[in-house]
């Protein structure tokens, strides 16, 4: 992979994929925001890349919290700074399946993500690109055909918010299943991040802004756990290909292994 330049953000960094991310494209030349809602684990995960060389500085930030990303935006604007690459690294998978488990999965791996691109969006680079760290359980062709026709084409983004909330509502009512939500609010998240990709790619088309979907595939990590095939090198690495993709690079797609797979 050639040499990149400009900087790049990716929020949980701190460890597993994120972390190696990091490494991977400090390594190809490019200035990097380690960010982590840990301070602890941020400032010792940044610690260990300047150790190999890098250039990384950590940036506190909670993807849950308005407050924290607010403080993140106005210590970035205060330095003008202007990223080349956004990695939306950063989530959670949670245990069991109540409105709880829903709220909070959603809270990180959607509402987050859409936080987050939308307040560093005026600090983006023209031909600057934005990947989406989902997964293959966000596949539509799993979904029950109604549910599907819900998100195939993606609806507007403030339809589409309004859906997600609607799946929380119907797990906390107890009718998800009757309306046809699958009993996993990690699944559903990755869906609505799938959606959200494409439709911010389009939307960005006039910047030249690329926004691609990848699916590092099941990784040794915290989340993933110890019998994973994958080590953290190969999850990363498709990450960091999309994330220094040339200006006529793809954008609007999902990607495993640096190809093309279905929504």
């Amino acid at each position: 992979m050639a040499n990149a330049t400009g900087t790049a953000l990716v929020t949980g960094g701190n460890r597993g994929i994120g972390l190696e991310v990091c490494r991977q494209l400090g390594r190809l030349g490019m200035r990097v925001l380690l960010t982590a809602r840990d301070i602890a684990e941020g400032a010792k995960a940044t610690a260990s890349l300047h150790a190999e060389g890098l250039d990384v500085t950590f940036e506190p930030l909670d993807v849950t919290s308005q407050e924290s990303l607010h403080q993140l935006v106005d210590r970035l604007e205060r330095q003008d700074t202007r990223l080349a690459a956004l990695v939306n690294n950063a989530g959670l998978a949670m245990e069991g399946f109540d409105a709880n488990v829903a709220e909070r999965t959603l809270a990180a791996n959607f509402f987050g993500v859409l936080h987050v691109t939308e307040r560093l969006l005026p600090m983006m680079e023209d031909h600057g690109r934005i990947v989406m760290v989902s997964s293959g359980v966000g596949e539509l062709e799993g979904l029950s055909p109604a549910l599907r026709q819900r998100f195939e084409p993606p609806p507007p983004k403030e339809e589409l918010v309004a859906l997600l909330r609607t799946f929380v509502d119907d797990v906390r009512s107890g009718e998800y299943a009757q309306r046809g939500w699958p009993g996993s609010a990690y699944r559903v998240s990755k869906v609505g991040l799938n959606a959200l990709t494409r439709l911010l790619a389009e939307e960005l088309k006039p910047r030249h802004i690329l926004v691609n979907a990848v699916c590092p595939g099941w990784v040794k990590t915290r989340m993933g756990g110890a019998h994973a095939p994958r080590g953290v090198e190969e999850g990363a690495d498709t990450i960091v290909w999309a994330a220094t993709l040339p200006p006529d690079g793809p954008s609007g797609g999902f990607f495993r292994n640096r190809r093309s797979i279905p929504w």
